[in-house]
């Protein structure tokens, strides 16, 4: 058998590497090895981890999701905990997982001055945001550990899914904004930022919400 070290793993930006058969003990001294301060992102479930590297455009993106996002919440006055790309991860359930950016709102109170998490103990975030997500290995984790509502940017277009009976199902709004119309209105300034930047993009859409609220 031969034995590779993880620093010999080159992830193109745009790819993903899958591994077989890795068992809770070996992904947690996987992701020791990668440690925190790293671009690539990990999924886990039931024994295959995924390592994946984002493209630029996706970091763009997610950045910018993540402030509209912020935005949103900042209008509607609603308190709330941003745990940005933690690793969530339960060995009873061999899941882990690590969003784009992730939001506690239900259960912000509960997060307030939280520095290490215990899924067994801790609530999972309320919502998450992917960008680009193809991956069966990620959706099932997110699943498995609860996530209400999940958001997925891919090919242009914004997907939101809601946890019902287990199972993630598509919606046409967000539970967390149901008087916007978000996935039509949310990839309308993803593209005007192509041509107006961030701050001009921000500040059109923190616009757009208050004309929303009246």
């Amino acid at each position: 058998m031969v034995t590779l070290q993880l620093r010999q793993l080159v992830v193109q930006p745009g790819q993903r590497v899958q591994l077989q058969e890795v068992n809770w003990q070996e992904f947690e001294a996987i992701l020791d090895e990668l440690g925190d301060k790293r671009a690539c992102r990990i999924a886990y479930s039931d024994g295959v981890l995924e390592i994946r590297m984002p493209l630029p455009e996706h970091e763009v993106d997610k950045e910018l999701i993540g402030d509209m996002v912020k935005i949103l919440l900042e209008e509607l006055d609603v308190d709330n905990e941003c745990f940005g790309s933690t690793t969530f991860k339960r060995q009873d359930l061999a899941k882990g997982i690590e969003p784009d950016q992730c939001f506690y709102i239900e259960n912000h109170a509960v997060m307030v001055g939280k520095r290490r998490l215990n899924l067994t103990v801790d609530p999972p975030p309320d919502l998450a945001i992917e960008v680009d997500v193809t991956s069966k290995t990620g959706l099932e984790a997110y699943q498995a550990l609860g996530v209400a509502e999940l958001w997925r940017f891919e090919d242009g277009q914004l997907r939101i899914s809601v946890l019902q009976n287990g199972k993630y199902q598509d919606a046409q709004v967000s539970p967390h904004f149901p008087d916007f119309a978000i996935a039509e209105n949310l990839t309308h300034f993803l593209e005007q930022s192509q041509t107006q930047g961030r701050r001009q993009t921000l500040k059109a859409f923190r616009q757009w919400v208050r004309s929303q609220l009246g």
